[in-house]
Parts: C-alpha cells; sequence; structure tokens
C-alpha cells in the first residue's frame, strides 16, 4: 500500500477490510440471504438491549444540543424505539429479497471465434462510510454491503457511538457464526482521528461515502485520496404553476415539508406562480404555518397575501434561496414564468430532487427534461426521493454528482464491472500482423 504516513492500526484495518472483500466475492447468494434473515432476527431478539444503549446516547445527544454542539433535528435522528428496530430487520429482509447485483451479464461480445468478451458486474471492493447521528445506518449499509459482496468500514457520529458500536457487534457475531462469511466484513471505528487516517490512504479503499451535514461532505471531498460518493445540500424546490390542481398542490407540498422536514428530500423553497390562486396559496401556508413552519417570503409573495391577515410571514434574505433547513422552515418565492422557476433551481438548486405541480403535460415534460437534478417529479412529493421507495431495498446515500451511481444509491450503485476475456491460446499479435481479423460480434 502506498499509506506510508498512515498507522499500523489503521492499515491493519485496511488490511482486514480488503481480504473480508476477496472471501465475500466468492460468496454464493443465497448465503448472502442467509445471513441478512439471520441479521433481522438478531435485531429482534435483542431489540431490548438496543434501546438501552440507544438510551446512554440519548442523554449525551441532549447534553449536546444544550451545548449548541447538535441541532434539534440531528438529535432527534438519534432516537430509535421498537417500530425503528422492526424497520431495521424488516430492511434486511427487503434487502435479501433482491435480485443479486453481482455475477450480472452486462454485454458480451465474440471477439473472434473461440475468443469471447463478457462484461459482468461485481463488487467494487472495500467502501467506507461516513455518516451521522442515525444508528439505523450501522444495519442499512451493513445489509447493502453484505448483499452486494462489498467490504465496509463504518465511521458513525459520537452522538450514536454505543447504538452504533452495540449494531455493529450484533451483525459481526452474526457473520463470525457463519463458515462462510468473514468477520470484519463489516469494521466499525470511533473517533475523528481515526477518519482523518484514513481518508489519507491512497490504496486499500476503494469508495468513500459521506452522508451528513454539507460541512461533513465536503470535508471528505477536500481531503480524500480515493474517488467521493456523496452530496451536499439538499435543496429541493416545487414549483406550482398557474394551472396547478389544488389539491394536489395542497398535499404534495404539505408531505414533501411535514412528513420528515430534517432529512435531504424534505421542501425547502416552494416557488408559486403569480397567477395561481392567491386562496389557494394562503391555505398551503396556514397549514404550514398550523403545523409550526416558519414561513420567509419574497416582497412579490408578502404582497399578494396582504389581505390574509392570519398569516406571519418574515422577509426572506437572500441566504434563504441557498439554505438546507432540514427544519421547519420555508421560502416562498413568487415567479411569472416556469422558466423563471426552473432558473431559480438551476441557480439555487443542489441538483438532489425537484417537483412541478401542474395539469400541463407538455410543461411538466418540458420541466422533466430541463431540469438538472437526481431526481425530477411531476405532481408528486420530494418525499419519493429515497432508495426504499425507489425499490432499492434501501439507500446508502442520495448522489447529486454524475458518477457511476446517482439519485437514491441502493445495491446497483455497489457495484462496478469487469471484463472477463475466455479464449484458447489466442495471442494479440496475430491480429496486429493481420493473420487474423476480429468479427467484435456481439452474443
Amino acid at each position: 500500500m502506498d499509506n506510508i504516513n498512515i498507522s499500523q492500526s489503521m492499515q491493519q484495518y485496511v488490511k482486514q477490510a480488503r481480504d473480508a472483500s476477496l472471501a465475500l466475492a466468492n460468496i454464493d447468494n443465497s448465503d448472502k440471504n442467509r445471513i441478512l434473515h439471520e441479521m433481522a432476527e438478531t435485531l429482534r431478539s435483542n431489540s431490548d438491549e438496543i434501546l438501552v444503549e440507544n438510551k446512554k446516547d440519548m442523554n449525551i445527544a441532549n447534553k449536546m444540543l444544550e451545548r449548541g454542539e447538535l441541532s434539534h433535528s440531528a438529535c432527534n435522528r438519534v432516537i430509535l424505539n421498537q417500530i425503528k428496530i422492526d424497520q431495521m430487520a424488516q430492511n434486511c429482509e427487503s434487502v435479501a429479497a433482491l435480485p443479486d447485483p453481482t455475477g450480472k451479464m452486462v454485454k458480451a461480445t465474440r471477439l473472434d471465434d473461440g475468443l469471447d468478451l463478457h462484461c459482468v458486474s461485481c463488487p467494487i471492493g472495500v467502501i467506507m462510510v461516513i455518516f451521522e447521528s442515525r444508528p439505523d445506518v450501522v444495519v442499512q449499509i451493513s445489509a447493502l454491503t453484505i448483499k452486494s459482496g462489498n467490504a465496509v468500514i463504518l465511521k458513525g457520529g459520537k452522538e450514536a457511538q454505543n447504538t452504533n458500536r452495540f449494531l455493529a457487534g450484533l451483525i459481526r457475531k452474526t457473520l463470525a457464526k457463519s463458515v462462510s462469511f468473514p468477520e470484519n466484513a463489516i469494521i466499525l471505528v470511533e473517533t475523528r482521528d481515526e477518519v482523518t487516517e484514513l481518508v489519507k490512504i491512497r490504496s486499500g479503499i476503494d469508495l468513500i461515502i459521506p452522508r451528513g451535514s454539507n460541512e461533513l461532505v465536503r470535508h471528505i471531498q477536500e481531503n480524500a485520496r480515493v474517488p467521493v460518493l456523496g452530496h451536499g445540500d439538499g435543496i429541493c424546490h416545487i414549483y406550482i404553476n398557474d394551472d396547478a390542481d389544488q389539491e394536489k398542490s395542497l398535499d404534495v407540498s404539505l408531505d414533501a415539508k411535514l412528513d420528515y422536514p430534517a432529512v435531504c428530500n424534505a421542501l425547502e423553497t416552494l416557488l408559486v406562480h403569480h397567477k395561481f390562486p392567491n386562496s389557494w396559496l394562503s391555505n398551503i401556508l396556514i397549514k404550514m404555518q398550523n403545523a409550526g413552519v416558519e414561513l420567509r417570503v419574497c416582497p412579490e409573495t408578502k404582497k399578494r397575501l396582504e389581505s390574509f391577515p392570519d398569516l406571519n410571514l418574515s422577509p426572506a434574505k437572500d441566504l434563504d434561496w441557498e439554505t438546507e433547513y432540514v427544519d421547519l422552515i420555508l421560502s416562498i418565492k413568487t415567479v411569472k414564468s416556469a422558466e423563471e422557476a426552473v432558473e431559480h433551481i438551476s441557480h439555487f438548486g443542489s441538483k438532489h430532487t425537484e417537483a412541478i405541480i401542474t395539469e400541463n403535460e407538455e410543461l411538466a415534460e418540458w420541466f422533466l427534461k430541463t431540469v438538472d437534478a437526481a431526481g425530477v417529479f411531476w405532481n408528486a412529493s420530494t418525499r419519493f426521493a429515497d432508495g426504499f421507495r425507489y425499490g432499492l431495498g434501501a439507500e446508502v446515500v442520495v448522489s447529486a454528482g454524475k458518477t457511476h451511481a446517482r439519485g437514491p444509491v441502493g445495491l446497483e450503485g455497489l457495484v462496478i464491472y469487469k471484463y472477463k476475456l475466455y479464449g484458447n491460446g489466442h495471442v494479440a499479435g496475430n491480429y496486429s500482423n493481420g493473420k487474423k481479423s476480429f468479427i467484435h460480434k456481439e452474443i
């Protein structure tokens, strides 16, 4: 490894993960599924112990909240209960039910008689995932990496350290009971110093996936020596056109903001056509306000809603249009056209998820084609931008970039491909000197 300045302990972690990844590449899908079902059973049978550890973390998280070291939304994401533990178990079973993403034939080409080239999906190898707050990520990521044949090094936040450690321990014990699975397929590191070392590794780790705050993602992107898959802000917009249906506009907007405000696919900015009825807009905003949402509006929006005194509207500042709140705050801007809405999204959006509400199919298709984002929706909540809801079983991250995986990254985003060439004593020189010619026939 070209990791001269990395401590022996960190190099050992990477070697253990690398060795595990080599073993995982040859494990049968039925064995993967068996382990995932065993993980689900282990989670259910240890639910009381999991909640005990989580209670310790909630005490830590609440103290961090009091000191201003943790936001309310991040603190809430630490909490586990029996329902969430059941969801973690179901997540393992859902991933088990999915097809094996490895070993799929992407393309096959006959180069010549007896010389066949197969492009086949395969695991990436060793993945490092750095995350904050949510301890259920330990199970979610472990299930996806086991199914896709990757080894993973996990690093969670200190606010959930006890729960993370216990969950990773349960998974490792489950793997250790298996004859075929290496226990080091899942490795948990716990300190910031360890992460600082690991992101500097040039070889041994194939991909780093940060999921959390914009600051975390950018820090990893700026310091990593290997490829990084992740996104920064999740500044999601909904544009309501003048012909939008009243009920759809209300339901979609409320769901996008209120279903789970503390996540990256929640609505942050509502763009509204100036001819959309003021009474309909006020109804949306009153319900937002009644649910505890702070409303920050542009001057035009404030002016058009002057006849609705029950609305408490604060003036939006320039910074609001480029802010991911992940909280009960909403920016509202009036626009004169769909083109202006798209221009705003292009300037302030984070290429995560954007939506339009309209009854005009032609306009909707234009919006879907024009907006540059990982997800673009028509008459549907931005909250659908989720690996489980997409049928991916779960997600390791939502990527707003343009690498091998985009949007919610599930199993398909955790595999790459390799070329397998099957020959019978073929040599390249015969094709260079003209003795033989390539067929290049798709098979």
